[in-house]
């Protein structure tokens, strides 16, 4: 893929994650595509990539990101961003808090025939639970 068509497969990502279209995300896995996830572990298949994607809109509807960074280096890319939103919605198995949420996310992504065929994301899952209540967190001593 060239740097303009990667870049193209961004934006309308971005598109899709603002419209909260889990599908349209989804789709642009390939078909036996591995996402690493903190929140749903190794995810096989698009159909199991697209059920996170989903959990996350359902449980935070108003779930925004705003993106730090962007970087291409041949078919591999790094893109940085904060996720913000409110808990709303079932979360794994957690009721709705009503709590607002905010995480430095760090994905990274390889490409091959213009679909991505592995993600590892990166994010603070623990400050996740600690946000919207169901972990406390321990004063540091010093």
């Amino acid at each position: 893929m060239t740097r303009e068509e990667i870049t193209a497969l961004f934006r309308r990502r971005e598109a899709a994650w603002r419209a909260h279209d889990a599908a349209a995300l989804a789709a642009d896995h390939a078909p036996n595509a591995v996402v690493v996830s903190p929140t749903g572990g190794v995810l096989e298949g698009r159909e199991e990539i697209q059920r996170v994607y989903q959990i996350w809109f359902t449980a935070f509807p108003d779930l925004q990101f705003t993106e730090y960074d962007f970087l291409i280096d041949g078919e591999r890319v790094a893109l940085l961003m904060t996720v913000t939103g409110s808990h709303s919605g079932d979360f794994f198995g957690l009721p709705a808090s009503g709590r607002h949420v905010q995480a430095v996310c760090a994905f990274h992504y390889t490409l091959k025939d213009g679909v991505i065929v592995h993600e590892r994301r990166v994010l603070d899952f623990t400050g996740v639970l600690i946000q919207v209540g169901v972990l406390r967190a321990k004063p540091a001593v010093g």
